[in-house]
């Protein structure tokens, strides 16, 4: 074959691989995407071709194993089932808005709404851990952990060895924790023969072991944070089982330090903050404890004083084909009529929430947001600062929590009476990547409360103001706007 005709072909067959490509990522990507996830992985797949192919085929897929998913939407039949005979909990004294805000939710979830709880805010590290440990020392029947991660040090062990006199007293305790989290941090070796040696019954949540035939996109996962007790306590927040710089050297060497927030809940909602945990040990271990530790909101006694809340558990996740929590979340904004607070450690909302956030300051709306000053994962702290110069033109009012402390809590609060606290960051992860649980709450005392924690926010650290952003160095701003493009892949 003469050279230049063998140049020529290998050439054109370049040219038909290239156009091959490019003509199937244009078939296959937008399906079942967002424009702006579309269009980033386009994007990626344009520009540099093998490596965005491959990136593609490593995190492209952004929902579980068909089987997961069929056991989730079972286990969501199951749950409407029996919430059918409970009472509704929205009455006339209800904003209509709200009444089918938590409609919306009982539809996507299964989990209605329901009166008479308590909820007690607890935001010192080790006060709410020391909690959790004392309401363990308190079980009866049954203990359920789930967490992100989960380690064993000096701030959790007073939580282990609370788990450890359960078991000796003959009450089962089971724990959850995210596989390639929980495995990611220092000694998480010593943590789970740990587990082993006090015989807590545990389980890996999401475990990406193709060897064992338990693979999906390895970045998947379940991020939520929940404690149950006997059915009649729970604790549902922000805040990991483990230390407070979280045991890396990284952390260690800046100082850094996570700043918590954690819900104490007794009440009828109790069950449904159980049903979330039951729902992740049965699709992880295929263990159904409905027999031995399903305690129905019926059974779950009122508090004797103080129980003036309405309470919703909102689960949301890629076990989903919706994503409750982004409709939640866009549902309280565009209902809001004096004020929306927001408090989030990984702020990189998608276009609808940026609309709602900045048509509530159009309406008349007081809009805040709390934020780190500084981050801890800089591809996320970046993409987060790209959002300021809008936010500050609409006028949102920014707070920046003051080094060395990641203000990791999530929660947001509407007008004087409705709040959300939960696992659940306000980025496009928590929305679609994530398995997360946000709490839902009506009544003005949780509220008062959470203004009072707001404040503190506001006391410990200092606005960003619109001037003070523009005058930034524009190399200091190249970096936010190239993060921004990749948060979007998804």
């Amino acid at each position: 074959m003469e050279p230049v005709l063998g140049a020529n072909l290998i050439w054109a067959a370049a040219f038909l691989v290239d156009l091959t490509i490019k003509v199937a990522a244009l078939i296959i990507i937008p399906r079942h995407r967002k424009p702006t996830a579309a269009m980033s992985w386009l994007l990626a797949i344009f520009l540099i071709p093998f490596v965005g192919i491959l990136l593609f085929l490593l995190i492209g897929n952004i929902t579980l194993p068909k089987r997961r998913m069929q056991e989730q939407a079972r286990i969501d039949g199951i749950i409407k089932g029996r919430a059918a005979a409970l009472p509704p909990a929205t009455d006339a004294g209800w904003p209509r808005w709200l009444a089918r805000t938590v409609q919306q939710n009982t539809l996507l979830t299964g989990l209605p709404a329901a009166e008479g709880n308590t909820a007690t805010l607890i935001d010192g590290y080790q006060d709410s851990i020391s909690a959790m440990a004392d309401a363990i020392d308190g079980a009866a029947r049954f203990v359920h952990v789930e967490f992100y991660i989960v380690s064993w040090d000096a701030t959790t062990r007073g939580f282990f060895e609370a788990m450890e006199r359960a078991v000796a007293r003959g009450v089962s305790v089971r724990l959850l924790a995210d596989h390639i989290a929980s495995r990611k941090v220092a000694r998480a070796d010593e943590t789970f023969a740990e587990l082993d040696r006090i015989g807590v019954q545990w389980s890996w949540m999401l475990p990406v072991m193709p060897f064992k035939g338990k693979y999906q996109r390895p970045d998947l996962r379940n991020h939520r944070k929940i404690v149950v007790v006997d059915g009649q306590t729970a604790f549902l927040g922000s805040q990991n089982l483990i230390d407070r710089s979280y045991n890396s050297e990284k952390n260690i060497r800046r100082g850094l330090k996570w700043q918590e927030l954690v819900a104490r809940l007794e009440g009828p909602v109790v069950a449904s903050v159980n049903a979330v945990f039951l729902s992740d040990w049965l699709i992880e271990t295929g263990d159904d404890l409905t027999a031995t530790a399903h305690v129905p909101a019926a059974e779950v006694a009122v508090p004797a004083s103080g129980a003036d809340l309405a309470c919703q558990v909102v689960p949301s996740g890629p076990g989903y084909t919706t994503e409750n929590n982004l409709r939640l979340f866009l549902s309280l904004i565009y209902g809001a009529t004096e004020r929306v607070i927001i408090t989030s450690p990984y702020f990189v909302p998608d276009e609808a929430m940026v609309y709602a956030i900045t048509s509530a300051c159009q309406r008349g709306l007081e809009v805040q947001l709390f934020v780190s000053e500084i981050g801890d994962q800089g591809l996320v702290y970046h993409a987060q600062r790209s959002y300021y110069d809008a936010l500050l033109a609409a006028g949102v009012r920014i707070f920046l929590y003051p080094a060395p402390f990641i203000l990791h809590a999530k929660h947001f609060s509407i007008d004087d009476d409705i709040a959300v606290i939960g696992s659940s960051n306000m980025d496009i992860r928590s929305f679609s990547l994530n398995m997360e649980v946000s709490l839902l709450v009506r009544g003005r005392s949780f509220v008062e409360a959470m203004r009072a924690v707001e404040q503190d926010y506001r006391d410990a650290g200092r606005e960003l103001t619109i001037e003070e952003w523009r005058n930034e160095p524009r190399s200091a701003t190249v970096l936010d706007g190239l993060a921004r493009l990749t948060s979007a892949l998804n």
